[in-house]
């Protein structure tokens, strides 16, 4: 009888323990330039690339803030591949068959001056609707309700079907 009084008081204690335990929160799955191209080819979808450097303050406050929420990372999950790009990289990466390296006077990688059309901020958020479109950057720091009209535009498509202003204008906004 104690072996199972025992038994039942441990089971209790580590049933009680676990449920004080944090959930594991939902967490962007960033991939590298390479790992996009390859899954890219496979199954094609739109694009978000995270411009930043080491050195930015507010791109890690954005990771920790915005990329961080639960919503938003669940939402970068299911429509994009998402791409984190250091700027100051010095290797050279492949965009859609175009070979960019890194400009020793400029201190920067030509894939971040591509993406950010030479505008460069940190950080900066890229949407790519496809491969072969015209990257969209969004220069600097987003709070997780600004960034929810942007993802939504580009990963539900309907840039195909309206501006910009008309869908952020009738979206119910949930974050």
């Amino acid at each position: 009888m104690q072996k199972v009084t025992l038994f039942l008081i441990i089971m209790v204690l580590f049933f009680v323990s676990i449920s004080f335990m944090p959930l594991q929160k939902e967490k962007v799955q960033w991939l590298t330039i390479a790992q996009l191209n390859e899954a890219y080819s496979k199954n094609p979808k739109p694009i978000l690339v995270d411009v930043y450097t080491s050195w930015c303050g507010w791109c890690k406050v954005m990771d920790k803030e915005t990329y961080s929420n639960e919503k938003v990372a669940a939402y970068i999950n299911e429509h994009y591949y998402a791409v984190k790009l250091d700027a100051e990289q010095k290797d050279s990466l492949q965009w859609n068959g175009k070979k960019y390296g890194y400009n020793k006077l400029n201190k920067v990688n030509g894939l971040a001056v591509y993406l950010c059309y030479g505008q460069l901020s940190f950080p900066t958020t890229v949407f790519v609707a496809d491969i072969n479109a015209q990257p969209v950057p969004l220069s600097g720091y987003l709070k997780v309700k600004e960034i929810e009209s942007p993802l939504k535009y580009f990963g539900e498509n309907a840039y195909k079907k309206q501006n910009f202003p008309e869908f952020n204008k009738a979206l119910n906004k949930s974050w």
